[in-house]
């Protein structure tokens, strides 16, 4: 048992800060499973549940002792939420792709309807307003600012909103990530979970390259009806 509690608790140091290897492998498995979902494969779902669990560990510090000594519900909680939105889509993912009879990409993307657009807007904004007061209420464990639950609540929102338009497999998800990274960065940064951050960065990247990826497919499929309709489930 305590090989395992030294392998779980296990840190390296980068330029004096103490950081998790749970947090920096948490992190491996998220980028593995977004280079999955950019290539539409079934796989990105459980690589990205494996990175969940070690990541969930990393942020609700206050069970599970980590060098910030700090921990950020929003993004403990999403965790929870990502393992849930994740089984789905893997659910949905593979029974479209055994539907085909392929063993290449699982989904032909497409965008959003107006009426599914608004509704995952709509449930965004009214679900951040509700969300940071329950993190209010719940208190961060330390003297947290009121703009730092409002941050922790469109992070949350926009991960649960992504997710599930990954599910469905719509383009529209794609830049829902990036308006969750254009606040998880900064917060990250200032929480010093640097690995996180840093990924976040990258993320930023290969998002702007998967949109740009699935954007195509999709009108291909528009161009190609007879061939690439896509199923839904």
């Amino acid at each position: 048992m305590s090989v395992l509690h030294d392998l779980f608790d296990a840190q390296l140091t980068v330029f004096g800060q103490h950081i998790l290897w749970r947090e920096v492998i948490g992190n491996a498995f998220g980028f593995a499973s977004a280079i999955g979902g950019l290539r539409r494969r079934v796989w990105a779902w459980p690589a990205g549940i494996a990175g969940n669990l070690l990541l969930f560990t990393v942020f609700f510090g206050v069970a599970f002792d980590n060098p910030q000594a700090m921990t950020l519900f929003g993004q403990a909680g999403r965790q929870i939420f990502f393992i849930v939105t994740s089984i789905y889509g893997w659910w949905r993912w593979y029974g479209v792709s055994r539907g085909r009879g392929s063993t290449g990409p699982a989904i032909t993307p497409r965008w959003a309807t107006v009426r599914e657009r608004l509704a995952l807007a709509a449930f965004w904004v009214v679900a951040v307003v509700v969300v940071q007061q329950v993190f209010v209420w719940f208190g961060a464990g330390w003297p947290a600012p009121r703009w730092y639950f409002w941050c922790d609540a469109w992070i949350f929102v926009g991960s649960m909103v992504a997710t599930y338009a990954m599910a469905r497999g719509w383009n529209d998800f794609w830049l829902a990530w990036l308006a969750v990274d254009a606040v998880g960065v900064p917060l990250l940064i200032k929480s010093h979970f640097y690995p996180s951050a840093v990924l976040y960065v990258v993320y930023g990247g290969l998002v702007a390259y998967g949109f740009s990826v699935w954007l195509r497919t999709s009108r291909a499929a528009v161009a190609a009806p007879a061939a690439s309709t896509p199923v839904t489930v």
